[in-house]
């Protein structure tokens, strides 16, 4: 710890944000890197804990606590604070393979169980990571890596998105020749059609993909497996195969109207935008083009918030986001005791968008759509809300009740459903005949082996929905299990050995 008095001296501060007037005019990434001499005072608001917290990586109540990649936190700060990026950079890529996407869209469980945090605001992990591989990338610091030598094993790897990437980088840097498909015309998951341009850049994904090209990892784009080729010739054509599809299976909202012209899921709308920025000939279809409505996002979480952003640049005429539990507390609650990540009121960078716009927080609480109206063409007009109180029940669970009295009408042509997903989709893996629980793949973590021989599962299609940084470690942990089933041994590290 290059100062040990840094976190009562130094304040923490917030990256540099464009105008929220200015940027919603336009795609670009909404942020801006702090300064060098920003980074080292940052840095060294490190403590550099006996028990370094940061990194723990744990669930706490139900939500993750700490980072599940287990950086090298308390380092790098120091390294940053004393003007060594190299040796940061070296720091940081020993654990993280993909620090540009955690650095911008990770929700940074590492800054809720910041010892810092207990008192004052945490370090500024999220933005140091970033400013890291950033300045790696600039220096010229990070090129391709070719494997000294090759093992003559090969495997495929099924999506693209951040477990199947960190997967196909672990196992390509331990020699074998690593195939992997994706059904999309780009690869990246949903850190390319899931998370919007102005939150994650897309050249910023493409040139990890192309990294991963240069260094031996092969992509065959628009190919469904199961569809396009079948799983038979991949099991029979790989030694081993990985499932990384996600869980994209969108939970819905079946509900009076559900089947009218201008409700969709949230992630074809965020999905169709991104295909239109990224290519001029793919025209939005008009029911997915928010100009113009009146749009209600279903939803409090992250894609809610992406959505809000998106109708913002495509000039949606008013934007409401609805969320089923009340708001939350400006601090923490006595039972939301750190390190547990802090369950408190924020304003996400859509929401300080809208609030610019329109003059006021958009989020609506405690409310339930009953039904949704259609004209006599089908199409969306309206839809129908109650407000519901939260209280706890008999056996001390939580549980809903309508307030009467508090019924409303909202006029909406356009609704975007945000309410999560129901694990992944099961085409690809009854293709496979994988065993299925609860929508996810039965594959135990830290084995991950299906009921197939040979074939393995990681990522959101094994543990459900869950944050990029577990998806990062899954397909770590996955590529560690796959080269020691291959070959007997393996030297590719785990949490346990890092």
């Amino acid at each position: 710890m290059g100062k040990p008095t840094g976190f009562m001296e130094i304040e923490r501060e917030e990256s540099f944000e464009r105008d929220p007037i200015e940027r919603i005019n336009d795609w670009n990434e909404y942020s801006a890197p702090f300064t060098d001499d920003e980074m080292k005072r940052q840095g060294a608001r490190c403590m550099d804990c006996g028990t370094p917290f940061c990194h723990i990586g744990m669930d706490i109540d139900g939500a993750t606590s700490g980072c599940p990649v287990y950086n090298l936190i308390p380092e790098w700060n120091d390294l940053v604070y004393k003007g060594k990026w190299k040796e940061a950079l070296d720091r940081l890529l020993k654990t993280n393979n993909f620090p540009e996407f955690t650095g911008r869209v990770c929700p940074a469980p590492c800054e809720g169980s910041c010892t810092v945090a207990i008192n004052d605001p945490a370090v500024a992990i999220k933005n140091i990571e970033q400013a890291i591989i950033d300045k790696g990338f600039e220096n010229g610091w990070i090129t391709p890596r070719i494997p000294d030598h090759r093992t003559g094993k090969k495997i495929a790897i099924v999506g693209s998105g951040p477990a199947g990437l960190a997967a196909a980088d672990q196992l390509n840097q331990a020699g074998h020749k690593v195939t992997v498909y994706e059904r999309a015309d780009r690869a990246g998951g949903l850190l390319t059609y899931g998370i919007p341009n102005m939150k994650l850049d897309k050249d910023v994904v493409e040139r990890r993909v192309q990294l991963l090209r240069d260094e031996g990892v092969e992509f065959i784009l628009n190919t469904e497996v199961g569809k396009d080729i079948s799983a038979d010739e991949i099991k029979s054509s790989y030694d081993s195969v990985i499932l990384c599809t996600g869980a994209q299976k969108h939970r819905d909202l079946p509900i009076e109207g559900r089947d009218g012209k201008g409700i969709r899921f949230a992630m074809d709308y965020l999905t169709r935008a991104t295909e239109s920025l990224l290519d001029d000939k793919v025209q939005a279809e008009e029911e997915l083009d928010a100009k113009g409505k009146d749009v209600i996002v279903i939803g409090g979480g992250d894609t809610g918030a992406d959505c809000i952003a998106t109708a913002l640049r495509q000039g949606a005429n008013s934007i409401v986001q609805f969320g089923k539990h009340p708001q939350l507390p400006i601090k923490r609650t006595e039972d939301n005791m750190w390190p547990a990540y802090p369950q408190v009121f924020s304003l996400e960078y859509a929401h300080k968008e809208a609030k610019y716009k329109f003059g006021e927080d958009i989020r609506q609480y405690s409310i339930q759509t009953k039904k949704f109206v259609t004209d006599e063409n089908g199409k969306l007009k309206e839809l129908h809300t109650v407000e519901m109180k939260k209280t706890r029940d008999e056996n001390g669970m939580f549980v809903f009740e309508e307030i009467p009295g508090t019924e409303k009408v909202w006029p909406a042509q356009l609704v975007l459903i945000a309410i999560g997903f129901e694990g992944a989709e099961q085409p690809v893996l009854k293709a496979f005949d994988v065993h299925v629980e609860r929508n996810r793949v039965d594959a135990k973590y830290g084995d991950f082996q299906t009921n197939i021989d040979h074939v393995f599962a990681a990522g959101d299609a094994r543990r459900g929905q869950s944050l990029i940084v577990w998806a990062i470690n899954e397909g770590r942990e996955v590529a560690h299990q796959v080269d020691q089933y291959l070959m007997g041994e393996t030297a590719l590290p785990t949490v346990a050995n890092m």
